[in-house]
């Protein structure tokens, strides 16, 4: 991509940050990353503030409740569901104080939710099996969620008047087409989705996100093998991944990632731990890895800063409060340091 909402130079963050205040968690976004500030997560709070349950409570006419083994579709909203859209709506009420009390006025924002097999695999059949392996029922839950992140990214946008990106996460899809997703019960697995099948599910909702928002849309994979050919031929036009787990991958996959960046697409860099480590990285050291991998891969260096966006490596709500703000900045110093990078560098 050449054109994106962006300027050279950004970070931004996965989504998820610690803690249960959203004020707080917002305030600390909106300081940190001023070019692409994006709607906090906050896992931390429990039930509807997970993936799926967030995920859950944009979906048009579809519900789901809470059992033992996680979430399942249920005939109407329940408390459960009614918890999830509030805690989606005090996380916009947070964002939208914290933009205005900073006097921040973003032309860009993004939002997460969950992608369309990720979310589908995490949540139940009434007679027990996953959403996923029900044809008629993955395609019902394709078409809410579509129509579900066209209202809220209309809600954001107009909240903030901003651009919206929108990101999916699909931490699970490698699973799904491997077939190690085990079934509800814990007694087998789930069969292997086809990669074709895969492509079209996702692609409609990349596409449906696009038509949204006119903007770029993100797919973030931080398995240790994301399926970047499969994101790219789904229509994502940049890919999240976690930097650090590419130093054992296979040849194969170091192809695969040359090909996608060089096709064209966007790479969301992650290059800071989701926990604190034993020492915090100086600069320097935090930009080694992805110095080291553009130039494993044969292109200059100012990709870093006109083609990618630098990242936590992952979500950070298993991270100190302290941690997390540090991580932030960290990654806002990266991005601008790769735009002029310091000779020493």
């Amino acid at each position: 991509m050449s054109n994106t909402p962006w300027p050279a130079g950004t970070a931004t963050g996965i989504g998820s940050l610690p803690g249960t205040d959203p004020l707080e968690a917002a305030r600390v976004v909106v300081g940190e990353l001023p070019a692409l500030p994006h709607l906090p997560e906050l896992p931390a709070r429990g039930v509807g503030a997970d993936v799926i349950g967030r995920t859950a409570g944009v979906l048009v006419d579809l519900a789901v409740e809470v059992i033992p083994s996680g979430y399942r579709v249920t005939a109407k909203p329940g408390v459960d569901h009614r918890r999830a859209v509030d805690l989606l709506r005090r996380d916009l009420d947070a964002f939208d104080e914290a933009l205005q009390a900073a006097g921040a006025r973003p032309t860009v924002v993004k939002a997460q939710l969950a992608g369309p097999w990720t979310l589908t695999a995490g949540i139940e059949l009434v007679r027990g099996h996953r959403v996923l392996t029900d044809h008629g029922a993955l395609r019902e839950f394709s078409e809410s969620l579509a129509e579900g992140l066209a209202a809220h990214v209309r809600e954001l946008a107009a909240r903030t008047g901003a651009q919206v990106v929108v990101q999916f996460d699909e931490p699970t899809l490698p699973a799904v087409l491997a077939g190690s997703l085990p079934t509800p019960s814990g007694y087998g697995t789930v069969r292997a989705v086809e990669e074709s099948t895969a492509v079209t599910v996702l692609e409609r909702l990349v596409t449906a996100a696009r038509d949204a928002t006119g903007q770029p849309v993100v797919v973030h994979c931080c398995a240790p093998r994301p399926p970047l050919r499969l994101l790219r031929r789904a229509g994502a036009d940049a890919l999240a991944l976690d930097v650090s787990l590419l130093w054992g991958a296979s040849a194969e996959t170091w192809d695969e990632l040359g090909e996608v960046w060089d096709a064209g697409a966007v790479l969301f860099l992650g290059l800071l731990p989701g926990v604190a480590p034993e020492r915090a990285p100086s600069p320097r050291e935090a930009a080694r890895p992805a110095l080291e991998l553009v130039d494993r891969l044969g292109f200059a260096r100012s990709w870093l800063a006109e083609r990618a966006v630098v990242t936590p490596s992952c979500g950070l709500a298993g991270a100190t409060p302290e941690w997390a703000r540090r991580a932030l900045t960290l990654v806002r110093d990266l991005g601008r340091a790769f735009v002029e990078p310091p000779e020493s560098w």
